[in-house]
């Protein structure tokens, strides 16, 4: 690990611009010892855990996508940490300064790591990367500012603050990801028998057997009228 630059200081929250989120999960999973914002080459290390790089992903995943193939194609051992609101809490400030706050009906769950993994599955395999899904709390303060997206009438996502941590999935390797499908699915399957299962919508269970295709996990095992068939594969030990 020379290319490290070992004068951060442990426990030493950087500078690097960052929302609340993203700061909290760093206090969370920091333990004694570890390095905070830590140079290594171009890039700048969330957590050094020895010779572990531990990356936070508050967003999507691709977006780390270069990052993390540079990194892995360097031999570096990495764990992705990505939060999912398992409860999510929604304050509205107006723009007197009023603020209103709502429970959100949606909630998250360790399948939902498939929206994310659909465009990394290439990655996720790789022997040096492990995934840990992040079941949180968390709130989310938008503001009436104007200048948001017209799809959100103009209001603004300003900071998405830890409430807690629920629990966690960690994703290590073929027979994690497999362990994602539920427990009693048909073989072959379809994309509904899957959403069936999980009790998901339609198009999540499409992105877990695209997911679970692209990483080698899943293979096509003919139709059932017009419905693509899967079948699982046993993880090579």
């Amino acid at each position: 690990m020379s290319q490290l630059d070992q004068g951060s200081p442990s426990r030493s929250i950087g500078q690097l611009a960052e929302r609340s989120l993203h700061a909290a999960l760093k206090e969370y999973l920091a333990q004694p010892g570890d390095q905070f914002e830590v140079k290594l080459g171009r890039y700048v290390i969330d957590i050094v855990r020895g010779d572990l790089l531990i990356e936070i992903q508050t967003r999507h995943l691709y977006a780390l996508r270069p990052k993390l193939r540079r990194l892995l194609d360097d031999g570096h051992p990495i764990r992705l940490v990505h939060p999912l609101p398992a409860e999510r809490w929604i304050v509205r400030e107006a723009r007197d300064g009023r603020q209103t706050r709502r429970k959100s009906p949606k909630r998250a769950a360790v399948r939902d790591i498939f929206k994310e993994l659909v465009r990394i599955p290439d990655l996720a395999t790789h022997p040096n990367l492990t995934i840990e899904a992040l079941l949180v709390r968390e709130e989310q303060l938008w503001r009436d500012d104007g200048q948001g997206s017209w799809r959100r009438s103009h209001w603004s996502l300003i900071d998405r603050r830890l409430l807690g941590v629920e629990g966690s999935a960690v994703l290590a390797g073929p027979a994690d990801y497999l362990a994602l499908l539920p427990p009693g699915l048909p073989q072959p399957f379809s994309n509904a028998d899957l959403a069936a299962a999980l009790s998901c919508a339609p198009a999540l269970a499409g992105k877990a057997t695209y997911a679970l295709r692209a990483m080698g996990l899943l293979v096509a095992a003919g139709k059932r009228g017009r419905a693509n068939l899967y079948r699982s594969l046993a993880p090579t030990p």
